[in-house]
């Protein structure tokens, strides 16, 4: 079942989107700021993401863009507005749809569905390439400046998770998440492959080249300059 992070400030309105969500058998978290939104999304990271505009501590359109730094999942704005500009301002910023209140639960159920399609339905890059780094997912099989690196089956898909989200800040939970595929850990076991991984490409955490720790956030894979 879908995860669905519904970000709305008004009780009413998200308890209602809440209990519509919950019979359609999706997974629901919720929460009414913008700041919690992205405490949840690096905590918690969720399959589809439902964005009110009007938050009280954070104009939208600033945690869109926020949310797009720690996440790549689905997000569909939900504005009171119908103003087209406004619309086409929101979609070059991130969002992947947006729907103008008042809804019908069906409505935003549909629209759920057909960014999960997209989402789904894209095709990785089967070969990621940064700098002088080369990832063939096929083959599972990483390079370093044409040479190949002995990676542990973690190290593989930790570099690969990395590479395919370059210049993004990924968060230590988004990494259990995906990477480890566990909801909690503990983040040694992230900092002990990421030190693994780190001597076989060349480089250390007090003179990084590819992977940059940003404290308290969590990991970007960078193009060396």
């Amino acid at each position: 079942m879908a995860v669905v992070l519904v970000v709305e400030d008004d009780p009413v309105v998200r308890a209602a989107m809440i209990r519509d969500l919950t019979a359609r058998d999706r997974v629901v978290r919720s929460v009414g700021t913008a700041l919690a939104s992205l405490r949840e999304v690096a905590e918690h990271p969720p399959d589809v993401i439902i964005l009110d505009l009007g938050l009280p501590d954070l104009d939208g359109g600033e945690t869109l863009k926020m949310i797009r730094g720690v996440s790549d999942a689905p997000t569909i704005v939900a504005t009171a507005r119908d103003d087209e500009r406004e619309i086409v301002r929101l979609l070059r910023a991130g969002a992947d749809d947006y729907i103008v209140k008042p809804f019908s639960g069906e409505h935003l159920n549909a629209r759920i569905d057909a960014v999960l399609r997209r989402a789904r339905g894209a095709q990785p890059a089967q070969l990621v390439e940064v700098g002088g780094l080369h990832i063939d997912l096929d083959s599972r099989v990483a390079r370093l400046d044409g040479a190949e690196l002995e990676l542990t089956r973690r190290e593989f898909d930790l570099l690969a998770y990395l590479a395919a989200r370059p210049g993004r800040v990924v968060p230590r939970r988004e990494l259990l998440a995906k990477v480890w595929r566990q909801s909690y850990g503990d983040d040694q076991t992230i900092d002990v492959h990421l030190s693994w991984l780190r001597r076989k490409l060349g480089e250390s955490a007090a003179q990084p080249r590819f992977l940059h720790t940003v404290r308290g956030v969590g990991v970007k894979l960078v193009c060396p300059e």
